[in-house]
């Protein structure tokens, strides 16, 4: 199973609300005034300013909630680390694991011994978590026994401010496989929706120099190479 991401929904008009939020910070403007039009330029140049100067509390306004399929626990483990953002996960005391459902690290799909093995144990667990069941064990009980591996379904809501920190770190070549891949389809969401808020997202290497303490020596050149298919 691969991963999928869908923007279930958004803050309506992101870049202009956020613009809006920064526009009361700077100007002499009334609430009436706020989401009043203005060259898209200035826009742009403004949420660029307040971005680059660390003023992010505006971004903070704008709001997305996503729908993440063919994720592994290992994965979900790992974004919810991060702490300013909402988790609703299927629950394995609720949702019988009616079939074999493991993320296959590529690593092991593409070394055919290695794959056979991890194959075997999955089936063997999943055996041993259905004949559990049919012993009276309660499924919080059984899924024990099932790998850390196992996918599951989740809907996550973040702020951009929150967005850009979880792109940040998880779009670096350093952070694990399956939750960059994870945070490429998000931002791919993002950008389609609010394309100045997140045109600066991503790495520190995709704007500057690497902030990691052991850089991967990868940088990427652009955007369109963070955003583009990984094929190793």
């Amino acid at each position: 199973m691969s991963c999928t991401v869908i923007l279930l929904a958004s803050t309506p008009n992101p870049d202009e609300l956020v613009a809006a939020a920064a526009r009361i910070c700077y100007r002499d403007v009334t609430a009436a005034d706020l989401l009043r039009r203005e060259e898209e330029s200035l826009s742009e140049e403004l949420l660029d300013h307040i971005w680059r100067s660390g003023h992010h509390s505006p971004f903070e306004h704008a709001v997305f909630t996503f729908a993440v399929d063919g994720l592994s626990r290992v994965a979900s483990h790992q974004l919810v680390r991060h702490r300013m953002a909402s988790f609703s996960q299927q629950s394995q005391r609720y949702v019988r694991m009616a079939a074999p459902d493991v993320i296959t690290p590529p690593s092991v799909a593409a070394h055919p011994e290695a794959a056979a093995i991890f194959d075997r144990q999955v089936r063997e667990a999943h055996e041993a978590y259905k004949k559990l069941l049919s012993l009276g064990i309660p499924a919080e009980d059984a899924r024990f026994i099932l790998p850390h591996g196992w996918g599951t379904r989740l809907v996550l809501t973040m702020n951009a401010r929150e967005l850009h920190h979880f792109f940040r770190l998880r779009l670096c070549r350093r952070a694990q496989w399956e939750i960059r891949e994870m945070a490429r389809l998000m931002l791919t969401e993002c950008r389609a929706v609010a394309p100045v808020i997140f045109r600066r997202a991503g790495p520190s290497c995709l704007f500057g120099p690497c902030t990691e303490a052991r850089p991967c020596g990868r940088p990427y050149k652009d955007m369109e190479d963070l955003l583009a298919i990984e094929k190793d």
